[in-house]
């Protein structure tokens, strides 16, 4: 008789830090097979939206969020995330009780390595408040943009800082101060 294996969860210490981008996968080291199934599971999804998917989807249709969109069931490496703003690395976990806690997670760990925030919400509060959802969402959207904009100012702070001989554009030399005016010169004469 042979012994089974089961499946079992890492402990919380044993979990890797980050997936490893390759060039296998579009990118994440998963086969194509895989990717496949979980795209077209993606589709499916999106094809049968349960009713929280359904009511979120449409206020975000009818809101005027600017350049920041949130698309359906995107697939991010190995997970079909909810909703999900690329721009801003924001991602909307639909809580509908069919995922166990350890790998919900899991996922948000690893989602969170490459600089993507998971927000969590019941679907039960969706069905029964969703103006204050929608609040929360707005909120995280803020606190989501600030951070990126403080890495942004970070990243270009860190930059200058080790490269101190490159300096800013001056205006009227080159860059994007004012520009000589050719015909001067010959209205003058």
């Amino acid at each position: 008789m042979t012994d089974r294996r089961t499946l079992r969860l890492r402990a919380p210490g044993d979990q890797p830090s980050a997936p490893a981008i390759k060039k296998k996968g579009r990118g994440w080291e998963i086969s194509t097979k895989r990717l496949d199934a979980l795209h077209e599971r993606a589709r499916d999804m999106r094809r049968h939206p349960s009713e929280a998917h359904k009511a979120l989807a449409d206020r975000f249709a009818k809101a005027s969020l600017g350049r920041y969109k949130f698309t359906q069931h995107t697939v991010v490496g190995s997970a079909i995330l909810d909703f999900n703003c690329h721009i801003i690395g924001m991602a909307i976990a639909i809580d509908e009780g069919d995922t166990p806690d350890p790998i919900a997670t899991r996922r948000d760990k690893s989602l969170d390595a490459i600089g993507i925030r998971v927000m969590r919400i019941k679907a039960t509060d969706i069905l029964e408040n969703i103006e204050a959802v929608l609040q929360r969402i707005t909120a995280g959207m803020r606190l989501r943009i600030a951070d990126k904009q403080g890495a942004k100012e970070r990243h270009g702070r860190e930059h200058h800082a080790s490269h101190p001989r490159q300096s800013a554009p001056q205006s009227g030399a080159r860059g994007f101060g004012r520009l000589p005016d050719r015909n001067r010169h010959a209205r003058n004469r």
